[in-house]
Formats: C-alpha cells, sequence, structure tokens
C-alpha cells in the first residue's frame, strides 16, 4: 500500500487503459476534466491525471495531426473509441517521454481490444505517419 492508503500505483499501461476509460466518460457526459475528476470516488494517480490534462489541452493539435494521417477518414465519421486512444497516443508522442514503440503498441492494443475488429489496423497507420512526422528520428516509426 502507498501512504496514501490507495494501494500501489498503477502501471502505465493500466494508466493508459484508465485515460481510455475516463476519457470515454468525459466525452459522452460533455465534461471537462476538472468535472471528471470531482466526480471520482477517489483519486487518480498522478499520471492518469496528467494524461488527461494533456489531452484536454492539446487536442485540437492531435485531432489537427489524427485528421491529417487519416485519409478519407473525417474524425466525426471514426468510432469514439479510435478517436480517443489516437488523441492520447498523438498527446503522448507530443508531450511525453515515452518510447515512439511503446505508444504505438499500448494504442494499438487498446483498440484491438476495445474498438472495432479493423481498428487496430487503422489506429497502427494513422499512428505511424504522425510518428514519423512528430518524431522523424524515432526508430519504431519507420
Amino acid at each position: 500500500m502507498t501512504a496514501g492508503g490507495l494501494g500501489p500505483e498503477r502501471s502505465r499501461r493500466e494508466s493508459r487503459e484508465r485515460v481510455v476509460e475516463l476519457g470515454y466518460e468525459a466525452e459522452i457526459r460533455e465534461w471537462t476534466v476538472e468535472e471528471l475528476l470531482a466526480s471520482l470516488p477517489l483519486a487518480a494517480d498522478p499520471f492518469v491525471v496528467d494524461l488527461l490534462n494533456d489531452l484536454e489541452a492539446h487536442q485540437d493539435e492531435a485531432d489537427a495531426r489524427i485528421a491529417e494521417m487519416s485519409r478519407g477518414w473525417t474524425l466525426e465519421r471514426m468510432p469514439v473509441l479510435d478517436r480517443l486512444i489516437m488523441r492520447l497516443a498523438t498527446v503522448e508522442l507530443l508531450y511525453q517521454d515515452t518510447p515512439t514503440g511503446v505508444v504505438l503498441a499500448e494504442a494499438v492494443e487498446l483498440a484491438s481490444r476495445y474498438s472495432t475488429d479493423e481498428s487496430g489496423r487503422f489506429v497502427n497507420g494513422v499512428l505511424a505517419a504522425v510518428a514519423r512526422q512528430v518524431r522523424p528520428d524515432a526508430e519504431s516509426a519507420r
């Protein structure tokens, strides 16, 4: 148990999954991150809060990059979970120091697990293009 009695901190993978869950709830309810966090019975771990705040602060930039790389698909036409997962990964590529390969692999895994049958491939293709643009020196984005 940690000092706050809330149990051990989540792994980064579990935290990303929690961000997707909470981000989905915020989008469906049309809540801000502040409203969402205030509604939780237990405080979210710091990495979750950081990613949620980055998602909210940089959503327009992430959406622009995703839209640019997803030829033939508008953001509105994409499944909500695909869009949210790609936003999270794009924000993480831009504003966190997580290795590119980890960001891409975990986004594809989340999309494959929680969205449509084709989501994993679609998310991988769009995010690989985003990664090449924002991290051109990253080996795993090639």
